[in-house]
């Protein structure tokens, strides 16, 4: 694929309301000197998410993002795959946590997890998270992102999001809860799928 213009991205998009998403994006494209929009700011609708893959799913929330604003587009698409679960909850990792009132509670996310794991001596499992950059030209850049390790009971540390207190990454002694944001940046799979893209599109 063509490499996309780099003079474009004084801006960029990014397709999402998830407020640690875009603390941790804002952190990742700060030295590059992108200037990084919230689709929330903008109340951009987030589109249901039908596709049958994480890369599915990002493409059409940045597709949607960049037809909306004109601007290029960045969305995520990422989540928890077990291995004792078949690699759920996978791409209905979010949807694991929604309320009847559109709300998501994690809490019930990973205890619901913690029940469907029972007595499973597999614990091994991956966070994966896939990019997706739009183009108002009509690019689209793919980024695949891996963190692998485990699940651990009880949930423990407060500084991450989603199910991060209760994954430990492989050879950590702490849950991606219990890391700095600085020490997350290091190895997180939405880190390594955003070095994949800064190599790609900005060296």
């Amino acid at each position: 694929m063509e490499m996309a213009n780099k003079s474009i991205f004084k801006k960029i998009i990014l397709a999402t309301h998830n407020q640690g998403k875009i603390r941790e994006f804002s952190r990742l494209f700060a030295p590059l000197g992108v200037e990084i929009i919230a689709g929330s700011a903008l109340d951009l609708e987030e589109p249901e998410e039908t596709g049958n893959s994480f890369a599915d799913n990002a493409l059409l929330k940045a597709r949607a993002a960049c037809k909306a604003t004109g601007l290029p587009a960045l969305a995520d698409d990422s989540g928890l795959c077990v291995t004792a679960l078949k690699g759920a909850p996978g791409i209905y990792s979010a949807r694991w946590a929604e309320q009847a009132d559109g709300q998501k509670d994690f809490a019930k996310a990973m205890a619901k997890l913690h029940r469907e794991l029972a007595d499973s001596p597999d614990r091994s499992a991956a966070f994966v998270a896939v990019l997706a950059l739009v183009t108002p030209e009509g690019q689209e850049h793919l980024f695949e992102g891996r963190a692998e390790g485990h699940i651990i009971w009880p949930p423990r540390g407060d500084q991450g999001f989603g199910y991060d207190p209760v994954f430990m990454a492989r050879g950590s002694t702490k849950t991606f809860a219990e890391i700095s944001a600085q020490e997350k940046q290091n190895f997180s799979h939405r880190a390594k799928a955003f070095h994949a893209l800064q190599e790609a599109l900005f060296t």
